[in-house]
């Protein structure tokens, strides 16, 4: 008993003060921790060179030819030996049960600056690809917001940025994909070339075959954002400006560049518009990602009593304006953490490297977190925003809301994993509707204020709420989910079709089994419910 008592104890003292113990010990060995992984990269990249891919790919084809050399009674099903914890998934995939390839491939092969388009291997991070091609003028058609983020990760996942209304979803803009499939041998995949497999590599998370190259659209771009911010009052008024600034009602409005608001309670948003360029001297200029700055979402929601503002931010500056604070995950862990003393003195070592954050979670730390945050991505119809909050509201009680506007194109039957969307959403005269993702991030309100709460029902009915407007989740996050309501939600009939014929089914685990959480939600739920 007093074991038992010294142990909530000490639980409830962590809770209490997570703050302070993630600032001691978290902040300056995670800074350790992520030296230690630029120094791992820094090899790598070092004993590799863009010739050399051809010689990469091969070492990776031996090592499957000889798993199929192992009697097929004895066989492990594949997957990478990447780490859990490299990836920035909350999911911990039992790899340990796999047979696991090496696929260190972390080059950038090839720029074609007359087709804009980019050529790289799937280890190349989004904080490098932007390095490397901003001072050239350009940058990824959509490029997510994290910098550790590998391209090839998002390519067999997906991501969407404030370009999305443009552009549609990331797997959009890739031309090719370079597959190593179960029996060793390498295939390109193209819209007109094994084109059944380049529509259901988009969200099969490594379940169809191992990635080796792929290649990107490029934009071409300008030094600076010009960045507008204008705060609104009033849930159907800023819902009914964002599906405008979208595109949503018709196809001929002059959309901006980038897109997004941040939603701080249902009656007050913040919506950002960004068009590319050039130095002006009569705008401020503001380097948001500096350590000393605010983060960014807590400068945006000063402009809710400011008012209107305009300035210009750096290009790179801007796609990684949320890298800091993980959007605004990191105040959750450090309550303080953008208090300006704070800022000046350690704000250098943010954010707290997401690696590191999973190196560290022990199963007991993975269960506790699982029921007392939310950390979902989930794209829903523009036409239902407002449902969209309420259910939000209702369910969680987190606030800011994120909401990035993304074209979700109709390609027709066999057209991969994502359903297309109905008829209700089509933007009038094209072939794509308008959606959003919602991004819910943060300690729901129940918790802080100690309410009852259940994190597996509240995802359960934000699932079902999804299913039933025609949304999906994206499934780096816990998926709540049996494997009816996920058949439900996601079109599997060509990825079923894709397994056979390519050789995945008895070769590499299935798509759910990838996904679901390696925990028992139900149970977990249940032990860890506030009542």
């Amino acid at each position: 008993m007093p074991k038992a008592n010294f142990k909530a104890r000490l639980i409830q003292f962590l809770e209490n003060h997570r703050g302070l113990v993630i600032v001691v010990f978290c902040l300056p060995a995670s800074f350790i921790f992520n030296l230690l992984l630029t120094l791992r990269r820094t090899i790598n990249r070092l004993s590799s060179s863009p010739k050399h891919h051809e010689n990469r790919v091969q070492a990776i084809q031996k090592q499957i030819q000889k798993w199929n050399k192992i009697p097929k009674i004895e066989r492990k099903l594949l997957c990478t030996s990447r780490p859990n914890w490299l990836s920035l998934s909350t999911t911990f995939y039992r790899k340990d049960l796999c047979h696991q390839i090496n696929i260190d491939l972390f080059d950038i092969l090839e720029l074609d600056e007359h087709n804009l388009t980019i050529r790289v291997e799937p280890m190349v991070t989004v904080g490098e690809i932007t390095k490397f091609l901003i001072p050239k003028g350009y940058t990824l058609a959509v490029t997510l917001e994290i910098a550790d983020a590998t391209l090839g990760g998002l390519a067999l996942g997906t991501g969407m940025t404030t370009h999305s209304h443009q552009v549609g979803l990331y797997h959009e803009n890739i031309t090719s994909y370079d597959v190593i499939l179960h029996d060793g041998s390498l295939v390109r995949a193209t819209p007109n070339e094994n084109s059944d497999l380049y529509r259901t590599l988009p969200w099969s998370h490594g379940s169809l075959g191992f990635l080796v190259a792929l290649t990107l659209k490029l934009v071409k771009v300008k030094p600076f954002i010009k960045m507008n911010y204008v705060p609104v009052q009033g849930k159907k008024e800023y819902c009914d400006m964002i599906r405008l600034l979208s595109g949503d009602g018709t196809p001929d409005y002059p959309t901006v560049d980038y897109l997004e608001a941040t939603i701080f309670n249902p009656q007050q948003a913040v919506i950002m518009t960004g068009t590319y360029s050039d130095y002006d001297s009569s705008l401020p200029l503001n380097h948001v990602t500096r350590w000393y700055k605010p983060w960014f979402y807590k400068y945006t929601e000063s402009f809710l009593k400011k008012g209107k503002h305009t300035e210009l931010i750096p290009l790179r500056e801007y796609l990684l304006r949320h890298n800091r604070p993980i959007f605004w995950v990191v105040e959750s862990m450090i309550p303080f953490g953008n208090h300006p003393v704070f800022r000046f003195f350690l704000g250098w070592l943010l954010p707290p490297k997401p690696a590191f954050l999973k190196f560290t979670t022990t199963p007991g730390v993975r269960a506790y977190t699982f029921t007392r945050q939310v950390f979902q991505d989930i794209v829903l119809p523009i036409r239902k925003l407002e449902d969209q909050i309420d259910k939000s509201n209702e369910l969680f009680d987190v606030y800011p809301l994120l909401v990035y506007p993304c074209r979700i194109y109709d390609r027709g039957p066999a057209s991969g994993q994502l359903r297309a969307p109905r008829s209700e959403y089509m933007v009038e005269g094209t072939n794509y509707a308008i959606y959003n993702d919602l991004g819910i991030y943060g300690v729901p309100g129940y918790v802080k204020r100690k309410e009852k709460y259940n994190a597996v029902y509240a995802m359960r009915e934000m699932e079902k709420f999804t299913r039933d407007v025609g949304g999906f989740s994206f499934l780096y996050a816990d998926i709540f989910m049996t494997r009816d309501e996920f058949d439900q939600t996601f079109d599997l009939k060509l990825y079923e079709n894709v397994r056979v014929k390519y050789g995945a089914e008895g070769s590499f685990p299935h798509l759910y089994d990838k996904v679901k959480p390696e925990i028992n939600v139900f149970e977990i739920g249940d032990q860890y419910e506030i009542k």
